[in-house]
């Protein structure tokens, strides 16, 4: 009698293999459960279908004239595209050697002299400086000028003047041909 009651007894490693199994099929299915239950709110994180498309914009650059300026949207922002003379040019890198306030090269700030491609958002309090139009004022010079409260931009987007404490910054933007840019 003794005998079978010590042989229905399982043995010590025996329960503790069968203790382990559970424990990590038990950690296992939680885990799952857990992410399955996570996956939506990560999801929700995503951005929109409507901003991906609003993530890159070409620019057609064949129709602007030297010292033409045109603004686009990029991702619900203004971006300034501005085909700067060989005078604005010139400006930009005698500027280079000024008191400048955010220090930038011009030669940093564009990837081809003749092409400014910048954010046209004012770095003092988001306003949108004027100078894309042949008759907005342009500031001391020669740039942008945001008449809110007198910050004056350079012919590099480079602040000069006023309140700002930034340059106008550069978004990422790339040249796919000669007279196109995606912008993004």
């Amino acid at each position: 009698m003794a005998d079978s009651a010590t042989h229905a007894q399982p043995s010590s490693t025996d329960g503790q293999t069968r203790r382990d199994f559970l424990l990590y099929a038990t950690t296992a299915v939680g885990a799952a459960g857990t992410a399955a239950a996570l996956w939506p709110f990560v999801h929700s994180m995503n951005p929109a279908a409507d901003t991906l498309a609003l993530s890159t914009t070409d620019v057609d650059l064949a129709t602007i004239q030297p010292g033409q300026a045109i603004t686009v949207v990029w991702q619900g922002k203004p971006v300034f595209v501005r085909r700067r003379t060989d005078d604005d040019i010139a400006s930009a890198t005698k500027d280079d050697t000024a008191d400048l306030r955010d220090k930038a090269t011009d030669a940093s700030r564009v990837q081809k002299p003749e092409w400014l491609v910048v954010i046209g958002v004012c770095t003092h309090l988001g306003c949108v400086p004027l100078g894309q139009k042949a008759a907005d004022p342009k500031g001391d010079f020669g740039g942008w000028f945001c008449p809110c409260h007198g910050s004056h931009y350079d012919t590099s987007g480079r602040i000069r003047k006023g309140p700002a404490p930034l340059n106008l910054p550069v978004p990422k933007y790339a040249f796919t041909s000669d007279t196109t840019i995606r912008i993004g």
